[in-house]
């Protein structure tokens, strides 16, 4: 069943045969005790919601494909399913954008010896790699974009605090404002959790509040800017010229959208293989964990304008 050739030919085919017409499937269970491994990477996320993790997740089931493993993919915000699943030794390792697997929870793989790489935070270990993307540095340069064309009473719609690249983003982009010598209204920052509808919603409400425009909103990701126009465009606002908006990751619908986002292009797809990379070195045991950080690269379209009013 196992492919290893110790028996005469025909009585081989004859087995085999004899399995076929009962239906008979290995035990899958049984044979990894034996062997020790699954085949088998595990992806730990808490959502799938958005082209970001259509991307990232075909990405890494190509390596898999072509590593001749398979990716079972767990959408969960209980970390003892995560652990049950790593320490129970189901998975040969595995892919992490799951922040309810915690610190303590990370120790106790470290020291069963799991491999795993993580892209959402920053974490090296002998069996511990991280992949993440600069989204500090694309922070600072949207701002640094959005004060070279003038804006001074810059918005940012953040999406979720708690996570690495939302966190990473906004600092950037607080240190380049703070360091221009401008302020970040706190009235001006709002919460969109990376989704349109949550955008949309959140920037209707400011506006109905009666609180001035900005000159422009820096939005945590593309979904999230494509929410604030339509929000804007629904009030009687124009993009970008009554106000300017930046999205982030540079998704294939922010090109194509009216007015086209300029926005960072965060390159999913090479930061799903180089985690893969990095896993299967560590399940091999041919390289130990370590830290990739990915750039991204500022890409201008339509939904950012001068403002004329500082250079006349």
């Amino acid at each position: 069943m196992n492919g290893v050739d110790v028996l005469l030919p025909e009585t081989r085919d004859h087995v085999l045969n004899i399995a076929k017409k009962m239906n008979y499937v290995p035990n899958l269970n049984g044979r990894n005790l034996k062997s020790r491994e699954t085949k088998v990477i595990g992806m730990f996320l808490t959502s799938m919601k958005g082209p970001y993790y259509d991307i990232l997740v075909d990405s890494i089931y190509q390596v898999c494909e072509k590593s001749g493993y398979e990716l079972q993919i767990f959408i969960t915000k209980n970390d003892q399913t995560a652990l049950a699943n790593l320490l129970g030794k189901r998975v040969d390792g595995a892919v992490i954008m799951n922040e309810f697997i915690d610190e303590n929870d990370v120790q106790l793989l470290e020291k069963a010896g799991v491999p795993i790489v993580f892209i959402d935070r920053e974490r090296v270990s002998k069996t511990s790699s991280s992949v993440v993307f600069d989204s500090y540095k694309g922070g600072q340069d949207i701002a640094r974009y959005l004060i070279n064309q003038g804006h001074r009473n810059i918005g940012y719609i953040r999406g979720y605090a708690n996570l690495y690249d939302d966190i990473e983003r906004f600092k950037g982009f607080k240190n380049i404002v703070d360091s221009a010598g401008l302020q970040l209204k706190d009235e001006n920052i709002l919460v969109g959790y990376f989704e349109e509808e949550a955008t949309y919603n959140a920037v209707k409400t400011f506006i109905k509040s009666g609180k001035p425009l900005p000159d422009a909103f820096a939005c945590a990701n593309d979904l999230s800017a494509i929410g604030c126009i339509k929000a804007l465009n629904s009030e009687g606002f124009s993009v970008p010229e009554d106000i300017s908006i930046t999205g982030f990751d540079n998704i294939d619908l922010s090109e194509y959208f009216l007015p086209s986002i300029t926005t960072v292009a965060n390159p999913i797809i090479h930061l799903g293989k180089a985690a893969m990379q990095c896993l299967l070195g560590t399940i091999l045991k041919e390289e130990p964990g370590s830290l990739v950080k990915l750039e991204g690269k500022l890409i201008v379209r339509d939904s950012c304008a001068i403002n004329k009013e500082i250079f006349i």
